[in-house]
């Protein structure tokens, strides 16, 4: 199978050391703003995996993401803010990097060239068929990620894939792809740019919309986050005044007593 790979096209820009600071800032900036319109063009696409993986964490199922390099700590960092945010188990979104955790600071030679290492990977977590497993690749050619998805296709466990080209090999075995088209970069393969960025957006996508589908969001608010902080204390606290309109003093201290602000509202509630 031959497809354009516009992820490496030359940049449409030349002589970019010629460039001032402004004119460099500014052509980022230029380029970066076309991504959002191209993740806009995915939304069905989204819609359609969202669906997928809200139905199966109903049934007790966790969500996956696999990838190599960049991709790889997209997914990862996505994955590792679910827990403080929305108060899930930290196994219930799980990032994984071809190379281990030692390739989320360094890159590890020819990971992500495995084509029997992502399954494996996988297998440590007992990953089963009410398990969603999202691959990232910005290519779509990323041979760990391929295989990892190949081998869920082989099991029955649900296939997704977020991609920056067209008809890829990985869109092609994805049975719910993603695909964001970007063009290419303003440094020319530097896929971290423009690629990464559009693959942080459809992951905030994903997981936020999931969180909210399963009811980890009450109006507008992070009612079960974790209180990790001094800083999200007093956020807690605050959220707390507004639902049921008490002092500081008496939201801290049902704060303090309940553990959560989902859990200090509905026992304010239950004892009126």
């Amino acid at each position: 199978m031959t497809f354009t790979k516009t992820t490496e096209q030359s940049s449409k820009y030349e002589h970019l050391e010629k460039m001032s600071i402004n004119e460099l800032l500014s052509n980022i900036n230029n380029e970066d703003k076309t991504v959002p319109f191209a993740v806009e063009k995915a939304v069905p696409q989204i819609e359609k995996l969202v669906a997928e993986i809200v139905a199966k964490m109903k049934l007790g199922g966790r969500l996956f993401y696999i990838g190599a390099g960049t991709s790889g700590r997209l997914g990862i960092v996505d994955a590792s803010e679910c827990p403080p945010t929305f108060g899930v188990p930290f196994d219930l979104v799980n990032g994984i990097i071809a190379g281990g955790d030692k390739a989320i600071r360094r890159a590890v030679e020819n990971a992500e060239d495995d084509t029997t290492q992502a399954w494996i990977d996988l297998c440590e977590f007992n990953i089963n068929e009410n398990d969603v497993v999202i691959g990232i690749a910005a290519s779509g050619t990323t041979p760990y990620v391929i295989s990892g998805l190949e081998k869920c296709n082989e099991n029955n466990i649900i296939t997704g894939c977020i991609t920056c080209n067209e008809g890829s090999p990985l869109s092609q075995t994805a049975k719910f792809p993603i695909e964001v088209v970007v063009g290419p970069e303003f440094v020319t393969g530097s896929s971290r740019m423009k690629a990464g960025t559009a693959q942080k957006l459809v992951l905030n996508m994903i997981s936020t919309a999931t969180m909210i589908q399963l009811g980890k969001v009450k109006g507008n608010k992070m009612v079960d986050m974790q209180l990790s902080n001094d800083k999200l204390v007093d956020r807690g606290v605050k959220m707390i005044i507004e639902e049921i309109n008490v002092s500081y003093e008496e939201a801290s201290e049902l704060l303090k007593k309940y553990g959560s602000v989902r859990n200090a509202v509905d026992n304010f509630h239950l004892n009126k």
